[in-house]
């Protein structure tokens, strides 16, 4: 039979080369050319296809066509169509299977088809390319212009119901490609048979696939320029294999539902004053925290750390968690600083239904839920973005831009409409998907300069002759204006390790917009000094009293992060000198410290009970350690840390300001010895702090106080409580008019060795 086509169309469809497969294959009027309809349809492995006229849509409900999808039944019996007439079977024109069949004298009309397979089966199945397009032209022109910021609700794979029947609607960004096809096992992952049409210039290319469901897997299929031919992942995929498997799941982001716990969590948020409330981050990798199995091999799954890492979270005081990089990744050892699926939760611990109820239940206990963010970069596996189209459509195509050579990654493109959208409606996600309450951004200062880790001829500047990274500037302004435009209450943090200006300041003010930036400076300067002998400790004083010259220049927060305990660095406990005593006494007092500077708190896992050994990201934390009293009087002393800093406006509410901070005394380095105050809101929140950096005690230490009146000790790090020595002051001490460090007012006190003191004014006394 001769084809209406002709042979350069055919080529096209069994050669799998057309960009718009819509207007060839399904059925289509004829007229006026000739009065009629004709039907086609390309299936290379069935042995024959027939057409099943349809009745009335109702006899396919979608809950019955979700429920059962494609049904293939033995070709014994063969059923009549839905509408009673006999299957019309279509001639075959191409020996790789295209089918065509023309009706003269018909208008368009619902049909099936039925597929006959080698083994004498057949499947009934609706026809993808008989549905019209979802994307409207305004979700085309807002895609193209890069101003949805919520892209991910029209791109990736979403489960839907059109004309009564239920399936998934697929649509990927790929402006290069000369063809883009949906694979997975329901086509033997075959990039002939199910083409997606491309819209117009905008570069989407979109199909509804019929009887698909949540739990199947696909990948796209991609032709480019110069016979490029790969099968990707999707870059808006919602969900995906465990590795080193690598398809993307289909997920239906609408099926859970959250819990009235969190409804009231979110409804508070946008009124919570963060910048004047305890916030305490205790900084968690999921894959590492604790384990299970014989030999300790297997990870916890979201619903086990939610019954396990939120009661010791919340026991422990902590206001919020952060979770390293939970975005799915192919490599443990990166901990999931180089991502592939930004949209979707690693499979390592479960569903993305079950990191829901994670996040619902850290709601429920009072926990925020903070977020590692990669936007600076991503790797190169074959699956992910890396010259997605055949052309470099998320990065640079000239490496002096478009690559990480430290971490062999590539860069995003932050100037090009359609990836600034990517990442901005991937922050939005984390937030109205998940509910998580921010997101700290990852080597933002590798983003913002075009020399990051570069050497001479190595970069380009930008227009003015700069190393500045102008594009990267705009997005994470940009950034932070939508996020907290659209979550009012949503955090930002930004690790940046530089002295880039306002970091934490709004746009408006000419700043970056983020609302905490991370204290690097601050952090390097502590650790540099614990590490010193005590004996040796006088000649580095000014390295603890130099982070008050900057420390009000940015909203800081203070971290002892994953980054310090691992690669060589040791653990927390492990860098402290001397014995094991004095390591002991040392940490207690380096967290003492960070708790009396202003700033907020983060601290990583396994630093709150001691651990000896370096972080090891392939195994649990060693929990073991909590059998001996020494490690768990520092696990102790942490929580009730923590505890002052909820109850104490005078260690939370003024972090910001010199308004909540003063100097008692700053001189007495030959000493070692340091004396702060911090003060809240009231005029009555007072609490000095003072710091003996060696393990000499000092009796009849004359403390000047800022108020007369009775001060009570509320924090001693060297109680046995903690595993000190008990060198006690009494609880309650009276100032005398006896003139010490500028003030009219004192107390003898006893100081500890390598121990801090809390002292808070007690008017009602």
């Amino acid at each position: 039979m001769k084809s209406i086509l002709s042979e350069a169309e055919i080529d096209t469809i069994v050669h799998a080369n057309h960009g718009a497969p819509k207007t060839l294959l399904g059925m289509h009027d004829t007229r006026p050319d000739r009065p009629g309809v004709v039907v086609r349809v390309f299936r290379p492995y069935a042995v024959k296809v027939e057409l099943l006229r349809e009745g009335p849509r109702s006899l396919i409900g979608p809950a019955d066509t979700a429920k059962k999808g494609s049904k293939t039944v033995k070709k014994a019996s063969p059923a009549p169509a839905a509408g009673g007439s006999a299957p019309i079977e279509l001639p075959r024109i191409h020996q790789d299977g295209l089918y065509e069949l023309f009706l003269p004298d018909e208008e368009p009309f619902p049909y099936r088809l039925r597929l006959h397979w080698f083994d004498g089966t057949y499947t009934d199945t609706d026809d993808p390319y008989r549905f019209g397009s979802i994307l409207s032209d305004m979700d085309l022109y807002l895609l193209g212009e890069g101003t949805n910021y919520r892209a991910y609700e029209k791109l990736g794979a979403h489960p839907m119901v059109i004309d009564g029947v239920a399936g998934v609607h697929f649509a990927v960004w790929a402006p290069n490609a000369t063809r883009v096809s949906v694979v997975g096992w329901f086509n033997n992952w075959d990039g002939r048979i199910h083409p997606m049409d491309q819209r117009a210039s905008s570069g989407v290319w979109e199909l509804f696939l019929p009887g698909l469901r949540p739990g199947d897997l696909y990948k796209y299929e991609v032709k480019g320029p110069g016979g490029y031919l790969v099968q990707k992942a999707d870059p808006y995929g919602f969900a995906s294999e465990l590795r080193p498997r690598t398809a993307s799941v289909v997920c239906d982001l609408d099926a859970y539902q959250w819990s009235d716990a969190d409804a009231a969590w979110l409804a508070a948020r946008p009124d919570t004053p963060w910048l004047e409330r305890p916030i305490s981050v205790y900084e968690v990798h999921l894959g590492s925290w604790r384990r299970k199995g014989p030999d300790g091999s297997q990870f916890l799954t979201y619903d086990e750390l939610a019954d396990q890492l939120i009661p010791y979270a919340k026991e422990m005081g902590y206001s919020h968690v952060e979770l390293l990089p939970i975005s799915e990744h192919p490599l443990d050892a990166s901990w999931g600083y180089q991502t592939i699926g930004y949209y979707a939760p690693t499979s390592r611990f479960g569903s993305p239904d079950g990191f829901k109820r994670f996040v619902d239940k850290c709601h429920a206990a009072g926990l925020g839920v903070i977020v590692d963010w990669v936007p600076a970069h991503f790797p190169k596996d074959g699956h992910g973005l890396g010259y997605f189209d055949g052309t470099h459509l998320y990065e640079h195509a000239d490496p002096r831009l478009g690559e990480h050579k430290d971490w062999g990654t590539f860069i995003f493109n932050y100037g090009r409409n359609e990836v600034r959208a990517f990442l901005l409606s991937n922050a939005m996600f984390w937030a109205d998907v998940y509910h998580v309450d921010g997101l700290r951004v990852d080597a933002v200062a590798s983003m913002l300069y075009l020399d990051y880790s570069r050497k001479e001829g190595e970069w380009i500047p930008n227009k003015y002759g700069g190393r500045e990274n102008l594009d990267a500037v705009d997005f994470l302004k940009k950034f932070n204006e939508t996020i907290h435009l659209e979550h009012p209450g949503f955090l930002t943090f930004a690790e940046e390790s530089t002295a880039w200006p306002m970091v934490s300041r709004p746009t408006y003010l000419g700043g970056l917009g983020f609302d905490l930036k991370w204290n690097m400076g601050w952090m390097h300067d502590t650790l540099d000094y614990f590490q010193n002998d005590p004996l040796f400790r006088k000649y580095h004083h000014q390295q603890m009293t130099f982070s008050m010259i900057y420390a009000f220049t940015e909203n800081f927060i203070l971290p002892f992060s994953h980054d310090e305990v691992v690669h060589g660095k040791k653990a927390l406990l492990a860098k402290m000198p001397g014995d094991s005593w004095q390591q002991f006494a040392n940490l207690r007092l380096l967290l003492a410290w960070m708790y009396a500077h202003p700033g907020k708190k983060l601290l990583f896992m396994g630093a709150e009970f001691g651990q000896w050994n370096e972080w090891n990201s392939s195994q649990s934390l060693d929990w073991n350690l909590l059998d001996y009293p020494v490690h768990n009087g520092l696990r102790r002393l942490v929580r009730d840390l923590n505890l002052m800093l909820r109850g104490f406006g005078a260690l939370h509410q003024i972090d910001f300001s010199w308004e909540g901070f003063d100097w008692i005394d700053l001189n007495d380095w030959e000493n070692s010895t340091l004396a702060t105050l911090r003060k809240g809101k009231s005029p009555d929140d007072l609490v000095e702090c003072v710091f003996n950096f060696t393990p000499v005690p000092r009796h009849s230490y004359r403390l000047g106080m800022p108020r007369a009146g009775t001060w009570e000790q509320v924090l001693d790090t060297d109680e046995a409580c903690y595993g000190g020595s008990n060198v006690n002051n009494p609880r309650l001490l009276h100032t005398d008019p006896v003139p010490a460090h500028g003030r009219d007012q004192s107390v003898l006190v006893t100081l500890p060795p390598l121990a801090a003191l809390y002292f808070r004014f007690r008017p009602d006394a």
